[in-house]
């Protein structure tokens, strides 16, 4: 790892903005020299990374609610390590912590920018999903941004994916009266119902999302929490209840879009049925955390909360898994596993 005074990483940087779907060659792996820690530095040998459909927005060049990565910058994102060496009382040698500090095996950080995780014997990756961001996501999506109440129908699209697959949990252990998904394939769908406790789902590649969504949930809906946007939007407008609510997640299916799409053509329906659509950024909730852990946590304890990952096996897999990752070839979390644990 190091020889004395520097540290070697490898780290994938952002090659090029990509035009469209991302291609290999927009990135590179590259081997940097990193000096020795200095007063209030940690150094952390990554366990497992996390790749997430909102890493694809900082790829664009161009104002949002986050920086853009220019090109030749190493990428970020969740990642939860263990400290090797410390020259911080905060973050000890041997400490499991997590930081935004992917994607690379190695990183020298300052101590306050890590956060020391506690030891809740579940395997680290957990802190990258369902005791992450997407958990945080999903809770905070269903409960405070749509609202959602006992005896509430539910259609989550994406349902299979990080943060799918924990609001459809989330709603029926809260006691929704139906809760209905969108998947890619019927492996996913099977998932869906047999596993998660869904009570309907679907493939969207069967026809259309408003047929099946009609189907699957004839009396229509009251929460919509959506992943995908376009089509799956327009349906579920379609499908919602007098003062239905939607929490407005992501739009997957629009990421790698070259021209605007266009929009849904039924919003004279949020007039008519007074709909409530929201937008909403994890980080606006941190509030919630607290709660959040502890619900979470129990449900993970007595065996209430089913969890799945699609892991992928070294650095050199990141870019791969990140790729496949916004073609959906995921269920559940996508994480890439670095090293093992030695804590």
């Amino acid at each position: 790892m190091q020889d004395r005074g520097v540290i070697r990483t490898r780290e994938w940087q952002l090659a090029a903005h990509p035009h469209g779907e991302p291609t290999p060659e927009d990135f590179r792996l590259v081997e940097l020299e990193r000096p020795d820690p200095e007063e209030g530095q940690v150094v952390v040998r990554m366990l497992a990374m996390s790749v997430d459909p909102y890493m694809r927005g900082r790829m664009r060049p161009g104002p949002s609610y986050a920086p853009p990565w220019e090109v030749g910058q190493t990428m970020k994102g969740g990642a939860v390590g263990r400290v090797v060496a410390s020259r911080s009382d905060a973050a000890p040698e041997g400490a499991l912590v997590l930081a935004d500090a992917a994607w690379r095996d190695i990183a020298v950080l300052d101590a306050d920018h890590v956060t020391v995780l506690p030891d809740l014997g579940v395997p680290p990756s957990y802190h990258l999903g369902v005791l992450g961001m997407p958990g945080l996501t999903a809770y905070a999506g269903l409960f405070r941004v749509a609202a959602f109440r006992e005896g509430d129908a539910v259609f989550v699209s994406g349902a299979a994916g990080a943060v799918g697959s924990l609001v459809g949990q989330f709603a029926r252990l809260r006691g929704a009266s139906r809760v209905v998904g969108s998947a890619g394939s019927p492996e996913k769908v099977r998932w869906l119902v047999e596993e998660l406790g869904f009570d309907a789902a679907f493939d969207y590649h069967d026809g259309r999302v408003a047929d099946l969504l009609a189907s699957a949930a004839p009396d229509g809906v009251d929460v919509f929490f959506d992943n995908v946007g376009g089509e799956h939007l327009e349906a579920a407008i379609g499908a919602m209840r007098l003062h239905g609510r939607a929490a407005i997640c992501g739009s997957i299916s629009q990421y790698n879009a070259i021209e605007p799409p266009p929009g849904p053509r039924n919003l004279s329906l949020l007039v008519a049925r007074r709909l409530t659509l929201r937008g909403f950024l994890v980080g606006d909730h941190a509030d919630l955390r607290p709660e959040f852990a502890e619900a979470v946590t129990g449900w993970l304890s007595s065996g209430d909360l089913v969890v799945r990952e699609t892991v992928r096996e070294g650095l050199e897999d990141a870019v791969p898994a990140f790729l496949d990752l916004l073609r959906g070839g995921n269920t559940g979390k996508m994480v890439v596993r670095l090293a093992q644990d030695q804590g």
